[in-house]
């Protein structure tokens, strides 16, 4: 009778348990973690053994999934999903779908094309290591970091982002997610190379990057034989002064990761002051998900970008992690709220199995706008498995 009554009083609270063997999580994050659960099986068995490079799902086009080859930088988002699904759920194919698809990634270990191996090893061998690994693991990330840091220029002070002719070295704001690789890597080699050209970049970024409200410029161009700033301008922004939000989703989550690595205090204030900019932003939505642009000129009717929401809601618990305060995982608890939502959590079987919708690529570019996007998608469960983290922690200090 005891045991009716108290299950009675978790339902009647809005709390459920995801398993026996969970503490109780809000219904809310079962219904999302079933949802997303089951959108990613159906889009692991649509590409199962399909013959080609590109098997890799990045968005829709034309009424169509998108799919790109392993050098694309989003194609290590969906592996990563998987991995997140199984650590959510504990279940098997979700585990074996996981590993199938991060293992086409293998080659990708030796791609030194541009700067995003970083997204797409570590969201894909990163998570596979964490969880499952496999004894080549280790040694793929290795030669991953590798890769990364051969685009390091030394004069520069920076990891050069793209080979164009547009700019002489173009660095962008995203490049800050890829040094977690290389602070991962120094750990498990014990080869300070790797962290010290992560601190050199993050420190020339934040010296460069950032205006006096800590709002972030999209793409700084530098002088390759000085160092010295040439332009500071926007590829998928609004304008060159203008705050793309995921841009500055980008930066909070790169230098939380680098106080994390670190402990070096001028990161965390860093993070703390992109962190304040976001959150106190006066055209922030009231479901804390932004805007494709801070700025973008007809808001309130402009597209919102749920992939800027998943991204600072997950780089917002990890900084409540770090630092105690309870405005970070209020702001993002009410952002993962929203995206779980009907308004942006796809119907199962609908949204060509994504699981998020109402994600901008590149307005300037005129590409994936309001669309579904395989990173919204990551950084989503990424902030779903803090969030029940916190929460079990939560609840066991309670006793509950």
């Amino acid at each position: 009778m005891k045991l009716k009554m108290l299950l009675f009083v978790f339902a009647s609270s809005g709390y459920l348990s995801l398993s026996a063997s969970n503490i109780s999580q809000p219904v809310w994050v079962k219904k999302s973690v079933e949802t997303a659960t089951f959108q990613l099986k159906q889009m692991s068995s649509k590409l199962y053994n399909k013959t080609g490079k590109e098997v890799f799902p990045r968005s829709v086009k034309d009424g169509q999934i998108k799919l790109v080859d392993g050098e694309d930088w989003t194609s290590g988002f969906f592996p990563g999903s998987l991995w997140y699904a199984y650590e959510l759920t504990g279940d098997k194919k979700m585990l074996e779908n996981a590993r199938y698809y991060t293992n086409k990634l293998e080659s990708i270990q030796y791609f030194t094309g541009n700067h995003d191996i970083g997204f797409i090893m570590y969201c894909s061998y990163g998570n596979a290591r964490r969880l499952s690994p496999q004894k080549s693991d280790s040694s793929i990330l290795v030669n991953s970091a590798i890769s990364l840091t051969k685009r390091f220029f030394p004069k520069v002070g920076q990891i050069r982002s793209w080979d164009n002719e547009r700019w002489a070295f173009p660095v962008i704001i995203d490049n800050m997610m890829n040094l977690e690789l290389l602070f991962a890597m120094s750990k498990t080699t014990g080869n300070p190379l790797f962290r010290d050209i992560a601190i050199k970049h993050a420190d020339k970024t934040m010296e460069n990057h950032f205006r006096k409200d800590m709002s972030s410029y999209h793409v700084v161009s530098y002088n390759p034989e000085t160092g010295l700033v040439e332009t500071k301008e926007t590829h998928q922004g609004y304008s060159n002064e203008s705050a793309w939000s995921r841009g500055q989703a980008w930066g909070l989550y790169g230098y939380t990761v680098c106080y994390r690595e670190t402990g070096d205090k001028k990161y965390l204030k860093q993070a703390k002051a992109i962190a304040s900019y976001i959150m106190n932003c006066p055209v922030m939505p009231k479901d804390k998900v932004p805007y494709w642009d801070y700025n973008a000129p007809k808001i309130p009717n402009e597209p919102r970008d749920a992939s800027a929401g998943a991204v600072t809601a997950s780089a917002l618990l990890e900084l409540y992690t770090i630092t105690g305060e309870k405005q970070y995982f209020s702001f993002a608890e009410t952002t993962l709220k929203s995206l779980s939502s009907k308004k942006y959590l796809a119907k199962v079987g609908c949204n060509h199995n994504f699981i998020l919708m109402h994600s901008v690529g590149s307005i300037p570019g005129k590409f994936e706008v309001d669309t579904p996007l395989n990173y919204a998608d990551y950084y989503y469960l990424e902030g779903l498995m803090r969030y029940v983290n916190i929460w079990n922690k939560l609840n066991k200090k309670n006793n509950l």
